[in-house]
């Protein structure tokens, strides 16, 4: 944890390079009708030559990606997510404090201060979900889970409360978070960021309303589970993301990734789907639409 910047535009972090190819990717064909990024971390710097906000909007405008969601993990990513989407009409925000920052929180004795935080941010027109928040059973020990609980069902009553939209993370728990939606009451818009699980955890998500947002490790040779849930999900829950730096679809695995490279991942979709191109972007922009509202005010 940091301490909030007085301004937010001026607060970015950098992806730690190490040994990988930090190039970025040659921009793919532009897709035949527009759609939107469900999910991305564009405060986050990468790449061997860094491109900001609106260079990154740019690009993916581009080729089809005329908005984004842009979503917090913390109180700065946070207040840097309804800044920017303040600012540019082709973002809106998420806000939340990340599953793995919740225990770093409470043992601060500053977990109820970050809720409020993101309670009041909420509150902002361009705001339109409570995200990332979740369960993570992967990166946190045991230790750390009651704190993640805590302030997951917080972040669920946040979403209640202010009628938005949430998204999950999700990671080693599903079973862990889809009892929580259904002890505590999902809210009416719940979508699974990145989603991860399988064919059988589609088809309930389905049944329940939630829906399904695919990032580009679908396109991954050992992620057979999520083409198999893909298959499955019907078309009305299926959103689209990048999760942007990270998880750069195929065949770019490992480089930086950001809206501009959504086509990439829309196009392996369709395919596996095998419908066409036109009919996919068409339904994943009227779902994210559907879950978010309309990009301009």
């Amino acid at each position: 944890m940091t301490t909030s910047p007085a301004d937010p535009s001026g607060y970015v972090r950098q992806r730690e390079q190490s040994a990988r190819d930090v190039r970025w990717p040659d921009a793919p064909e532009p897709l035949p009708v527009a759609v939107y990024d469900n999910h991305a971390h564009l405060e986050i710097e990468d790449g061997d030559e860094p491109r900001g906000l609106d260079e990154q909007l740019a690009r993916a405008a581009e080729v089809g990606v005329i908005g984004v969601v842009q979503a917090g993990g913390d109180i700065d990513s946070s207040r840097w997510s309804a800044w920017a989407a303040a600012s540019h009409p082709a973002v809106l925000a998420a806000v939340a404090i990340h599953p793995n920052e919740a225990p770093a929180y409470k043992a601060a004795g500053r977990l109820d201060e970050a809720i409020a935080v993101i309670d009041e941010l909420a509150a902002e027109p361009r705001v339109r979900a409570v995200g990332e928040t979740g369960l993570d059973f992967f990166r946190t020990d045991e230790g750390g889970i009651p704190a993640q609980v805590e302030s997951f069902e917080a972040h669920i009553d946040i979403a209640k409360r202010r009628g938005i939209a949430m998204q999950i993370h999700d990671r080693d728990a599903h079973d862990a978070v889809l009892e929580t939606l259904e002890r505590v009451g999902a809210p009416e818009r719940t979508v699974f960021h990145c989603f991860s699980g399988d064919a059988d955890m589609a088809r309930y998500s389905a049944e329940r309303g939630y829906w399904l947002s695919f990032a580009g490790n679908v396109t991954f040779k050992n992620a057979q589970n999520l083409r198999d849930a893909l298959a499955v999900t019907p078309r009305e829950r299926i959103l689209v993301e990048t999760d942007a730096p990270f998880l750069t679809p195929t065949p770019h695995r490992g480089r930086p990734n950001a809206p501009y490279l959504v086509p990439v991942t829309v196009r392996f979709m369709a395919a596996e789907l095998g419908i066409p191109l036109e009919d996919l972007c068409a339904q994943l922009a009227a779902n994210t639409l559907e879950v978010y509202g309309a990009f301009s005010d």
